[in-house]
């Protein structure tokens, strides 16, 4: 298909993806599969130091866990020669140049810069070297860095999401793509994939704006077109704080612990900083239906972990007893309760963890509330409680007998009774939870 969409994610396995990663996973799955195109998994493995195998893996299982499942996986280390070629073309072109200064140098001459109101671009003072003095450098210093000569003019794009771009190339340095010790860097790499594998539409975080320019030079450069860009929000903490310092505390696997189920995260990431309201979606076609990049804004969005516990909870309600037995029989309960049991939780929890603390107040008793007023009253309508085992109908017969020994009706019956039973104000309906009690703390 010639005109086929095709996206990627292009995460560094250099850690675990975090819910900032996942949104940029996530838009670039759903256009692909929206238009029925192709999406790839492409691990930016060019840095051997910082790379780990066990980030891979990782990464591969939160995506699955997610059920965002890809059509092929690429590896940037297997495709080094590729950047390579890329890049001797870019020498014959004279758009590749070698650079010796130092870190030192080169903050001097940007606080230089500076001072005289200049923007702190780099001054391209290694294209003034002769071969001689390059020469120098090289033994003194050893290889230096390879920058790509931008054209200084204006770089201009329609941002999916951002609307026109304009960026004046000449506020921004020569970026360096190969660094001294030879290691290639995620500009150029990025470039020579997104071309060769046919990339049609990148989506990508705000802070990549200024890359995307540069890249777009570079695509020219080696005589090919640039894909469609969108540069998506940053997402920041509930009070719009920087999500930066927190990002490692919001990893997929830590949601993942916390009970965090995958559609309630989708759901949310895929609507938060739209002006479409997040609703809970239950399926992938559903997520995939409903879902326009064009809704997106450019402001900072904010992002609250604890709006993925109410989610959660009401796609656990929507779980038949099935969906969940193997959760219910690891908390100890019974099979020939265990379906009740789920009736009973369902709307009550948040995640499936909660379903452990229900299951300790059944099995082994509430401690009661009984304020002290209804002492009296409590000990008396204990005093009438049936033995057990109870059924589906001890709480209507019980309670009748108790309004009518005692002349309490309504919320003066029944609350002080739920209180001595469950310990809670409120919950699940008691006609279900009675034949769940193993045993009555409240009757002393």
């Amino acid at each position: 298909m010639a005109n086929q969409i095709i996206t990627r994610f292009a995460p560094s396995p250099t850690g675990y993806i975090h819910v900032g990663n996942l949104r940029t996973a996530l838009m670039n799955y759903l256009i692909a599969r929206k238009a029925g195109g192709t999406f790839i998994l492409r691990i930016d493995d060019t840095d051997p130091e910082r790379s780990k195998e066990e980030y891979v893996d990782g990464i591969k299982q939160d995506l699955e866990w997610l059920g965002l499942h890809w059509d092929r996986v690429e590896r940037q280390s297997e495709r080094l020669d590729r950047y390579h070629a890329a890049a001797d073309e870019l020498r014959a072109k004279g758009r590749f140049y070698e650079a010796f200064e130092t870190p030192t140098e080169l903050d001097l001459k940007r606080k230089k810069q500076l001072n005289m109101g200049k923007p702190p671009v780099y001054d391209r003072a290694a294209l003034n070297l002769s071969d001689e003095e390059k020469d120098k450098l090289r033994a003194e210093r050893g290889d230096g860095v390879w920058r790509f000569k931008l054209d200084q003019e204006r770089i201009e794009w329609a941002d999916g999401i951002l609307g026109d771009i304009s960026i004046d190339a000449a506020s921004v340095s020569d970026p360096v793509l190969i660094r001294g010790d030879g290691q290639i860097l995620y500009t150029l790499a990025s470039v020579v994939d997104d071309t060769e594998m046919g990339v049609t539409h990148v989506v990508r975080g705000s802070d990549h704006v200024t890359n995307t320019a540069t890249q777009i030079q570079i695509m020219a450069a080696l005589g090919h077109d640039h894909p469609s860009f969108a540069h998506h929000s940053l997402l920041t903490g509930p009070q719009g704080e920087a999500l930066s310092k927190r990002l490692g505390t919001l990893a997929l696997r830590d949601l993942r612990e916390q009970g965090v189920q995958p559609y309630a995260l989708l759901s949310l990431m895929a609507r938060l900083g739209s002006s479409d309201p997040v609703e809970l979606r239950t399926d992938m076609e559903s997520l995939i239906e409903g879902f326009d990049i064009n809704h997106f804004g450019s402001a900072p969005t904010k992002f609250d972990v604890r709006d993925l516990f109410p989610l959660t909870g009401r796609y656990l309600q929507t779980l038949s007893y099935t969906d969940v037995a193997g959760d219910i029989a690891a908390v100890g309960v019974p099979e020939d309760q265990a379906e009740l049991f789920w009736a009973v939780t369902r709307e009550n929890i948040e995640t499936l963890h909660d379903l452990k603390g229900w299951w300790a107040m059944f099995r082994d008793g509430a401690e009661p509330v009984i304020e002290d007023e209804d002492k009296d009253f409590v000990a008396e309508a204990m005093g009438m409680l049936p033995e057990m085992p109870f059924d589906d109908s001890t709480w209507s017969t019980w309670t009748a007998d108790v309004k009518e020994k005692t002349g309490r009706k309504g919320r003066g019956l029944f609350r002080p009774l739920r209180l001595a039973l469950t310990g809670q104000e409120s919950g699940p309906e008691m006609a279900a939870v009675m034949p769940l009690l193993q045993v009555v703390k409240a009757r002393g």
